[in-house]
């Protein structure tokens, strides 16, 4: 990477450079989320409501419970790496890549034997429709069979971000996930392989994504570049790590469980709504995987100029993160508002009442979605800034025990699908609400004390 990508974040106007950093960013994501999209179009299209709640009902909360556990922790990761680049620090660079690729093998391990081993008990006890619990235990055990790829294509191409490439990973993607689809069609129409052909497809691309992003890592000649047997942990590092990434982890973990909870109540009112929740939920996944992108370069952003001491350049890079959050999330809860019945009736063509479930969803939810940006925003600038802790019990209590209060209090007595969905916008304002005022609070108090020296030498 030249030196004119290094100094687009520490230095130069921050909107355009935010604005690139972000477009692809969301690119990638997008790519991404082609995978699983792909999954659903195909699976949904062949094998109907039934295929398509085995790979996006109480398959998709799992799937995210394991990996939201490891990416939690690997976001610790990108936060140390681009603060020691941001400072200038290589050597710290250099050990702090390889501990981070060494973190997401023994992560991706661990998370396919847990993953492997507790599927169907944990299907079961979601209280999963009993004509899907095989399919879906299926599913995962075949998805769960490739983490070990999927983390290390995720922690390299975070890596990558962290020092600013937000191009690479982008081609990346581009080119396993169209391999994606093609395989896609291959296994679940062609040979007929069901949902099973759906999670090889995945898992054969998550492989290509991990080899061609170490082999950019090698290739390179920075700080951080990436030598094979130099792959092993520096606990000091590894330890700094934990202590961003842990409480990240705890807090992405408690989210999805509040998800889970919520699935579960989603699934007693049967196979349609079991249905229309996974479709809706790839057209939802559109918003949040352009502000969760937005949270990774305001990440970036905020690490490596709050590394390099530029504290104004950390406010600044918040202020403009919520320009750019506006600019999208209006335009795409009107889009979903109004085109709710023709987005949904892609993924389940045939069932109209599955449709309509969806669409009173689209139209519950949408409105909604700009009073959660403050959420990522807030907790994007506070992670790139080192500080986990308070954002952790601010997401623990403004969104996942109060959603969980809800389902348990509140759910039973007023026993309405309309229950379920309200948990999602009260649970985004008073979050995005305690997020300012502990943003405002550490740049007040904390910032400035704790800040880290650039060091030129290191």
């Amino acid at each position: 990477m030249n030196k004119a990508t290094e100094n687009n974040i520490t230095k130069g106007p921050i909107l355009g450079s935010m604005l690139i950093y972000f477009l692809t960013l969301l690119l990638g994501s997008f790519f991404q989320q082609l995978y699983n999209i792909s999954d659903t179009l195909i699976v949904g299209n062949v094998l109907g409501p039934e295929g398509l709640a085995s790979v996006g009902g109480s398959s998709a909360v799992i799937v995210n419970i394991f990996v939201g556990i490891f990416m939690g922790l690997s976001s610790g990761a990108t936060v140390v790496i681009a603060q020691f680049y941001g400072a200038k620090r290589h050597e710290e660079v250099s050990k702090a890549v390889h501990t981070a690729i060494a973190l997401a093998i023994v992560g991706g391990l661990i998370i396919t034997y847990l993953g492997y081993t507790f599927s169907k008990n944990i299907v079961v006890f979601m209280d999963t429709d009993p004509g899907i619990v095989d399919s879906s235990v299926t599913y995962l055990r075949i998805f769960f069979m490739g983490m070990v790829f999927n983390f290390v294509y995720n922690v390299g191409a975070g890596i990558l971000r962290a020092v600013g490439d937000s191009k690479r990973p982008l081609y990346v993607l581009m080119a396993s996930c169209f391999i994606n689809i093609f395989l896609d069609i291959l296994f679940v129409i062609r040979f007929k392989m069901g949902v099973a052909g759906a999670a090889i497809a995945t898992i054969m691309c998550q492989f290509i994504s991990a080899v061609i992003v170490l082999y950019l890592l090698t290739q390179t000649n920075n700080s951080y570049k990436l030598i094979i047997k130099n792959i092993r942990f520096d606990m000091r590092i590894l330890s700094k790590m934990i202590r961003i990434g842990l409480p990240a982890a705890v807090q992405t973990t408690m989210y999805t469980f509040s998800n889970m909870l919520i699935q579960t109540s989603v699934n007693s009112f049967g196979l349609n709504y079991i249905a229309a929740w996974a479709a809706y939920g790839k057209l939802d996944s559109i918003f949040w995987m352009a502000v969760s992108s937005l949270g990774i370069a305001v990440t970036t952003f905020s690490g490596q100029n709050y590394g390099a001491g530029q504290l104004d350049r950390v406010k600044k890079s918040t202020k403009c993160a919520f320009g750019i959050a506006f600019s999208f999330t209006i335009p795409i809860s009107i889009i979903f508002y109004i085109w709710a019945y023709q987005l949904l009736a892609f993924f389940t063509p045939n069932s109209p009442e599955t449709i309509e479930i969806g669409v009173q969803m689209m139209h519950f939810l949408a409105p909604f979605y700009v009073t959660y940006i403050g959420v990522e925003i807030f907790s994007g600038t506070l992670r790139g800034m080192g500080t986990a802790i308070i954002p952790m019990i601010i997401t623990l209590c403004g969104i996942c025990v109060l959603r969980v209060t809800w389902i348990y209090e509140v759910f039973p007595i007023i026993h309405r699908f309309e229950t379920i969905e309200a948990s999602y916008p009260i649970t985004w304002i008073i979050t995005s609400f305690l997020f300012l005022m502990y943003y405002l609070y550490f740049l007040k108090t904390k910032a400035i004390k704790i800040m880290p020296e650039s060091d030129e030498n290191s």
